[in-house]
């Protein structure tokens, strides 16, 4: 396949052994070694953390890691067999490319795009990018990723997290000077649907609807997931009832 928007390098398969201080995960490669991989993923990576089962890593030997083999995939069967991301470095590297190629049409125009601005009114907050075209508003985008699933449905978060309620307060007190969005990027093919978490924390769940009710755009990303690479799928329907 060559239209990945992000193509992994080559991936070895092993099982999880165990998960541990956060960043930490020993697996046993196929090979029958076993070795300590970087965990990108520092939440409870609920239903995509399966001791025992079947996850990918890369392989980046450098001085400058202190770690050579990172996470990547985890194999899940809610759904049949599916690969999900568990590295959260890439969603973000993954939508600047979706956004590059004018992919989501829900945007609108824009010529310009700039990761990591600052922005709100809380205080030391970035968001992950800002769109600009003369003449038309500027277009915040908040990027999530997103892993939870019960079924074929989305969901986020899957923790209670004040900073994603922060997010989104702040987002809502851009409107309606600019446009202000949500992406959640659905790092699993299986999904298609889109809720927001509300048995983990119900009050980001108030806060989402309170941001669609105020103009805040919500877009439920979905990418397909393969050990070769990472492709964008189209939007899953948004279900807040």
């Amino acid at each position: 396949m060559t239209d990945w928007m992000y193509p992994f390098p080559p991936l070895q398969p092993g099982t999880l052994l165990k998960r541990y201080k956060r960043f930490f995960a020993d697996i046993e490669l196929d090979s029958g070694e076993v070795i300590t991989a970087h965990c990108p993923n520092t939440g409870p990576m609920t239903g995509v953390c399966h001791i025992g089962g079947r996850v990918m890593v890369s392989h980046n030997p450098s001085p400058k890691r202190k770690l050579a083999y990172t996470w990547e995939l985890s194999e899940v069967n809610d759904n049949g067999p599916q690969w999900v991301g568990a590295n959260t470095a890439l969603p973000n590297r993954v939508m600047k490319s979706v956004l590059a190629a004018r992919l989501i049409p829900e945007l609108g125009h824009y010529d310009t795009i700039t990761p990591e601005v600052k922005y709100g009114n809380e205080g030391k907050s970035r968001i992950d990018f800002l769109l600009t075209q003369a003449d038309h508003p500027d277009i915040y985008i908040e990027v999530k990723n997103t892993t939870w699933a019960k079924g074929s449905l989305a969901l986020f978060p899957d923790t209670v997290t004040t900073r994603g309620q922060k997010h989104l307060r702040e987002l809502m007190d851009l409107r309606p000077q600019a446009e202000a969005v949500m992406v959640y990027f659905i790092n699993r093919g299986d999904c298609d649907r889109f809720s927001p978490g509300d048995d983990a924390d119900p009050v980001y769940g108030q806060l989402l609807r309170e941001a669609q009710a105020a103009g805040v755009k919500i877009l439920p990303c979905r990418f397909e997931i393969h050990p070769t690479g990472m492709r964008y799928l189209g939007l899953a329907d948004l279900v807040l009832s």
